[in-house]
């Protein structure tokens, strides 16, 4: 029986050429030669190679060791050479020629696909915001004043931007036991409280001045793709050093980021409705009257490869064009490679919140897996991030997972 070929894909598969996600792979044979690559089903398209042989007027973009050449291009671009890629995949015309630059994906390592400029943290869920401010406040209000006039965030660290698959040390960091001093007296040590956070992650392509706000309408022409993210969360850490100035050490450890990165026209039949709203934003971020804003990504999280939950993104309150317009609305500059995210993904029932803090209720209800229990992580736990969302003709776009696997802190 003759071998199939990787261009002909599997009805359905959710790697088709209506997603064509890019990424960065190095081979065995060259490992210190990193590449564009554009995922196909199981198998990985040497772009930069393919748009040498086609002669493409996008090659030098393409043969770049990253993605942040071909982002900073901007939006007529990137159009231009996914319709190249498409073609390439599927025009019969070029079978001979792209068949042998198709390399299997199992047998190349997937790098981080952007240089991170900036990153940015929001807590966009109303779900995942009220369930934290209950458990971290719980003489308080569940919402702060401000939550449902603007979308709350903070700035990350691009440093600890860590590609999908890498280990996730145990931090250390200040911490209260359980039974504090008055006044309070920490401790020092390694984070007893680890914790996931399932996020969406949206990347920066064309750049924008300094002092130069952007309206919700400039989200498609700076706005490349989409990934997942999982900001890893120390919750001990983060329950005494967050007042009042918010996340730090906490959060900065690591963040992982997809191998792929999904076009932004790739999920045009993903585009949902957000949530309806009961306090009426200010002008600059009032969408009433523009397209959908919300993206209908439907995400599985599962620890040591046992689903625990299923967060719908379409829940999320702040979109993520009011997120971007509120993150330059001061006058703020963009650059390529800037990454902005949703903040933790929860849903209004209990198996669709998107991390530990929610599921256990602040390590009150331990979570049951088939063979164990868990309030936080444990060394050795490895969670992974999935998602796909409906495409044109019923087809689904698979996203990129981001997996982590957490190993022991440092002595």
């Amino acid at each position: 029986m003759a071998q199939r070929s990787p261009l002909d894909l599997p009805e359905g598969d959710p790697f088709g050429p209506d997603n064509l996600p890019y990424g960065v792979f190095t081979t065995s044979d060259a490992p210190h030669l990193r590449k564009i690559g554009v995922r196909y089903g199981a198998h990985v398209l040497d772009a930069g190679a393919a748009a040498a042989v086609a002669a493409s007027p996008h090659a030098e973009l393409l043969g770049a060791s990253s993605l942040n050449p071909l982002m900073a291009a901007g939006r007529p671009v990137w159009q231009a050479v996914r319709a190249e890629l498409r073609d390439w995949l599927t025009n019969p015309a070029h079978r001979h020629a792209i068949e042998p630059l198709m390399h299997p994906l199992t047998t190349l390592a997937l790098h981080l696909p952007i240089e991170v400029a900036d990153y940015v943290d929001f807590f966009a869920s109303e779900h995942h915001a009220s369930n934290a401010g209950k458990i971290f406040r719980p003489d308080g209000d569940a919402l702060t004043p401000n939550w449902k006039h603007m979308p709350i965030g903070y700035h990350g660290r691009a440093g600890t931007v860590l590609v999908s698959g890498s280990p996730i040390v145990r931090p250390h960091g200040q911490q209260l036991p359980s039974a504090s001093s008055a006044p309070p007296r920490p401790v020092f040590g390694p984070s007893l409280r680890l914790d996931f956070e399932a996020e969406v992650a949206f990347v920066v392509g064309a750049p924008s001045p300094l002092n130069t706000p952007l309206p919700l309408a400039g989200f498609h022409d700076h706005v490349f793709g989409v990934c997942l993210l999982n900001d890893w969360s120390a919750r001990d850490i983060q329950s005494w050093e967050y007042r009042p100035l918010g996340p730090f050490l906490g959060k900065s450890f690591a963040t992982s980021l997809a191998a792929w990165i999904t076009p932004l026209d790739a999920l045009a039949t993903a585009r949902t409705a957000p949530p309806a709203r009961d306090v009426t934003p200010l002008p600059y971020l009032d969408d009433s009257a523009a397209e959908p804003g919300g993206f209908d990504l439907r995400i599985e999280v599962a620890v040591n490869g046992h689903t625990v939950s299923r967060p719908p993104f379409s829940a999320m309150y702040w979109t993520a064009a009011q997120q971007l317009a509120h993150l330059t609305v001061n006058g703020a500059s963009l650059r390529t490679g800037d990454v902005f995210a949703s903040g933790t993904v929860s849903g209004p029932n209990p198996d669709e919140l998107g991390c530990l803090l929610e599921l256990t209720w602040g390590g009150r209800d331990p979570l049951h897996l088939p063979d164990s229990t868990r309030t936080f992580l444990e060394d050795g736990d490895e969670v992974t991030l999935t998602a796909w969302a409906p495409g044109p003709d019923g087809v689904r776009i698979g996203m990129g997972e981001v997996t982590g696997h957490v190993v022991p802190a440092a002595s």
